[in-house]
């Protein structure tokens, strides 16, 4: 599958162009024009270096220069800043709760620290009753424990119970991590609070006591448009997320999770898109390109961008996140979160018709993907916001690690992707098709 070439989508039409609409067979080579390999390569070998310092949006000093290079690459394109707008950051303020102090017993035991992690956003804790308790417990049957250890804690996270979570000893190895993720975090007026540790032994009593404090920080999305021609006040988006998970436990001497398929992929799509409308100038629709910052961390970047404008404008948002390997089906093939919502992917589907690319529906429902990327904001405000990746979520080993780097990556599918994006966007683009609104009420 890795090895089968695949044909430019121009070329393909070359071939067959007295086969099918004309205008079609000419938009696609205007597609393999404008979007190349070599372009793609360029712009996520930057995205994804090891000097970006794996973009951790908790880390101002270390998402920098990303949010600059990309900010340069809007300007190069020609795109303009938002109305309003004297430039491309879209800064916001948030806040910080940091870990100072935490002393835990259970039944009269003093807990290593290493095996306990705090998630609450109380500044100070001191209990010896209250708190329930919860588990994650161990299933021989799931071959990937990390992944199963950071979605059930970060579930647990959510919800507003104060409790202990006793977490299985086999997952030992993998709690470092755990630990990194609520260390320091941003505050989002969650309740409860969950204090997970490694044993799995009854609690009969416990003593805890704990000091955090809150601290502000300026984070950033980068955000420009081109006007449309006749519809000016109608929008269509195309985003993806261009934070990542900064420095983890090395592996190997390497602890830069470059993460170059989470979303540079994404983030390289963006800029790709707008390079090739802007050329084109063919958009009667207003186009919209963000690079979120914050998803890792809960979606924040795109929850203040949706608060910056009305969603009742927006037409269709085309999220792209996560397309560096080629897809269970193959390279021409990619799938819509949340395919049933809106009639998104069949307008896709029908703009590229007679082409050999497909969008299918999500094949990992398990997964939550449609709640897991930065669509879910526009999407629980009635907006058609769909994400497009090819990831392999099930059993991608490099998801979420140091070793999500470019070289494994495969270029030509990143290239071939976005090309599918641009050709099956055009009749939103060009103001002749809009989604049905997805219904709010249906989006947790």
């Amino acid at each position: 599958m890795f090895n089968k070439p695949l044909p430019q989508i121009g070329k393909y039409f070359k071939k067959v162009t007295l086969l099918f609409f004309v205008p079609l067979a000419l938009n696609a080579q205007q597609v393999d024009k404008h979007i190349t390999e070599e372009n793609v390569r360029r712009i996520i070998n930057t995205l994804a270096a090891d000097d970006m310092m794996g973009r951790s949006a908790m880390r101002p000093e270390h998402i920098e220069k990303a949010t600059a290079f990309i900010e340069s690459e809007f300007q190069k394109a020609g795109l303009k800043p938002l109305k309003g707008q004297s430039g491309f950051r879209q800064a916001f303020q948030k806040q910080l709760i940091v870990p100072k102090s935490l002393a835990l017993s259970i039944n009269g035991q003093s807990i290593d620290p290493k095996k306990v992690v705090l998630a609450t956003e109380s500044t100070s804790l001191n209990s010896s009753s209250g708190f329930g308790t919860l588990r994650i417990d161990y299933d021989s049957t799931i071959a990937n424990k990390r992944q199963t250890l950071i979605s059930k804690a970060f579930m647990l996270s959510r919800d507003t119970i104060t409790a202990f979570v006793l977490v299985h000893p086999a997952y030992e190895e993998f709690f470092s991590e755990l630990k990194s993720y609520f260390g320091k975090r941003l505050i989002a007026g969650r309740k409860g609070s969950k204090v997970f540790v490694i044993s799995d032994q009854p609690i009969n009593s416990y003593q805890l006591q704990a000091s955090q404090t809150v601290e502000p920080i300026t984070m950033t999305n980068v955000v420009g448009m081109i006007e449309g021609k006749k519809q000016k006040d109608e929008y269509v988006v195309f985003s993806g997320h261009y934070d990542h998970i900064g420095i983890r436990g090395a592996i190997d001497g390497d602890s830069i999770a470059n993460g170059a398929d989470d979303d540079a992929s994404g983030t390289t799509a963006v800029i790709a898109l707008a390079n090739y409308y802007k050329k084109i100038k063919n958009n009667q629709r207003t186009l919209l390109f963000v690079a979120f910052t914050a998803e890792e961390i809960g979606g924040f970047g795109s929850r203040y961008f949706s608060e910056q404008l009305n969603p009742d404008q927006v037409v269709a948002m085309f999220n792209i996140e996560m397309i560096g390997k080629p897809s269970k089906w193959g390279r021409d093939h990619a799938f819509i979160t949340g395919y049933e919502r809106s009639d998104f992917g069949q307008i896709l589907q029908r703009n590229l018709e007679g082409t050999p690319f497909k969008f299918m529906p999500d094949p990992y429902p398990k997964q939550n993907l449609f709640y897991r990327s930065d669509n879910a904001t526009l999407a629980r405000l009635g907006v058609p916001a769909h994400t497009i990746s090819t990831d392999e979520i099930d059993i991608d080993k490099f998801y979420h690690t140091v070793n999500d780097e470019v070289e494994t990556l495969d270029v030509k599918n990143i290239t071939m992707t976005i090309r599918a994006i641009a050709l099956s966007a055009r009749s939103m683009v060009g103001g002749k098709d809009a989604p049905k609104r997805i219904d709010k009420a249906s989006v947790r």
